[in-house]
């Protein structure tokens, strides 16, 4: 699974730098390209992998991909700053605000959510307007008020509730922060081929949890220099998380009931989507 992903954020990382090279050089673009590198691209492999599901063109695909690793590179430099997250080390590196500087972050963090729309609807994908369209209209709905934003809304404002969030609460918070952009990732696929996007989304709703649950693993068990940013930093906070609630056992129980169902969602494919299952596997078995 590994090496199916380092290929695929190879030829996303690849596509990233010729468009980056077309922009001014200054700070901001530096800090995009700063931004934008390293990774799993898990996301960017969930778009190529459905779109390779429905036999897309995979030159095609490669668009979107890099628009979701653009937006994902966004909502990351956005919640290290101090008025979020305040994290001075991301992938390993210094944070983008850190490394540069405020201003320079918020900037950085602009032009990428623009980077990701701009390569989403780009003619040169080679998609038909009306696929381009959906495609962007559907991930601003996953980015926004009602997806990732609104997630992060919440997640800010249980860090000052009287009252620990419940199960139930931090699973509807985790479906916007984290699930909403792999549902999309996951869809892109099918809506590329104007297909029932269906079975995917089921599979990306309980892979989103899983990963979440997972990372929240990592944030108990995980050593900071392996995950690359700080770890035990909501259990510092009292902040309610799947392992305060679930425990330890209970919760990397839960993702592997998840990763079961996501596998399951995929029957309709049959063993063309064994890549995808792959993926759910080594989302709740990764370290970092």
């Amino acid at each position: 699974m590994q090496d199916r992903l380092a290929a695929e954020a190879r030829a996303i990382q690849a596509q990233l730098d010729l468009v980056l090279g077309t922009f001014p050089p200054g700070p901001v673009t530096e800090g995009m390209g700063y931004a934008t590198r390293g990774g799993k691209r898990i996301r960017g492999f969930l778009v190529m992998e459905s779109a390779r599901l429905h036999g897309v063109d995979m030159a095609a695909a490669l668009w979107p991909a890099c628009a979701i690793e653009a937006l994902h590179a966004y909502s990351l430099v956005h919640d290290d700053l101090p008025a979020m997250d305040d994290d001075d080390l991301r992938r390993g590196q210094p944070t983008v605000h850190v490394r540069w500087d405020e201003a320079t972050a918020i900037l950085v963090g602009d032009a990428l959510h623009s980077l990701a729309f701009e390569m989403v609807s780009d003619p040169q994908t080679g998609l038909s307007a009306g696929v381009r369209a959906e495609l962007a209209h559907t991930l601003a709905r996953a980015a926004g008020g009602q997806g990732m934003v609104l997630g992060q809304a919440r997640d800010i404002a249980a860090e000052s509730a009287d009252v620990p969030l419940t199960l139930d609460e931090i699973t509807t918070l985790q479906e916007g922060k984290t699930g909403a952009l792999i549902e999309w990732a996951a869809t892109a696929g099918a809506r590329m081929a104007r297909a029932d996007p269906a079975p995917l989304l089921a599979y990306a709703r309980a892979l989103g949890l899983a990963f979440q649950i997972q990372d929240d693993v990592i944030d108990v068990t995980g050593d900071a220099a392996q995950v690359g940013k700080a770890v035990g930093k909501d259990a510092a906070a009292g902040k309610a998380t799947f392992v305060s609630l679930l425990g330890l056992e209970g919760a990397k129980t839960r993702a592997a009931t998840l990763v079961e169902i996501a596998c399951d969602a995929l029957s309709v494919y049959e063993t063309r989507a064994d890549s995808l299952r792959d993926l759910a596997r080594f989302v709740i078995s990764r370290d970092s």
